[in-house]
C-alpha cells in the first residue's frame, strides 16, 4: 500500500518563487556533504517530478551547474533561495528543500546522511535513493 500523500505549498524568502508538491506528511529527508551541499547546507526530499508544481516565478529562477552538470541548482534570482532543485541522483524528479515548505503540512522530518564526497560509491551502496523519483 502507498503512503497518503498531502499536498505542500513553499516558496523562496522574497516570495517571487511559489510552488506546490505531493508528498507524504513524514518526509524522509537527505544531508549530503558533496561540495556544493556542504556550502548550501542542502537538506531535500526527492519526489518524482510529475508531483512538482511550478505556481509562479519560473523568470526569476536562475541554475548553476558543475562537474557533471546533471544537478541543476535552482535559485532565486531575488533573495538567492533554493528551494528546489533538480540532483544529480535524481535528475528525473525534484529536490525539495523542508525549511522551504510552508509551515503545517509537514508532520516529522527524519534526516539521513549521504556521503556525497564519495558521490559514487554512496549511491552505489544506496541505490533505494534513486528509486525516490519513480512513479509507486
Amino acid at each position: 500500500m502507498s503512503e497518503e500523500l498531502v499536498t505542500h505549498f513553499g516558496g523562496c524568502h522574497c516570495g517571487a518563487i511559489r510552488f506546490q508538491v505531493q508528498a507524504p506528511p513524514a518526509i524522509k529527508a537527505i544531508k549530503c556533504d558533496c561540495s556544493i551541499c556542504e556550502k548550501k547546507q542542502n537538506i531535500h526530499f526527492i519526489v518524482p517530478a510529475s508531483r512538482f508544481k511550478l505556481l509562479q516565478g519560473e523568470d526569476n529562477l536562475t541554475c548553476y551547474t558543475f562537474n557533471t552538470h546533471v544537478a541543476k541548482h535552482t535559485f532565486c534570482k531575488t533573495c538567492g533561495v533554493q528551494s528546489f532543485y533538480s540532483p544529480r541522483s535524481n535528475p528525473d524528479g525534484k529536490g525539495i528543500m523542508p525549511h522551504c515548505i510552508d509551515p503545517g503540512t509537514i508532520k516529522k522530518t527524519t534526516l539521513e546522511v549521504f556521503n556525497g564526497e564519495n558521490w559514487e560509491k554512496s549511491i552505489e551502496m544506496n541505490p533505494e535513493i534513486q528509486q525516490r523519483s519513480k512513479e509507486n
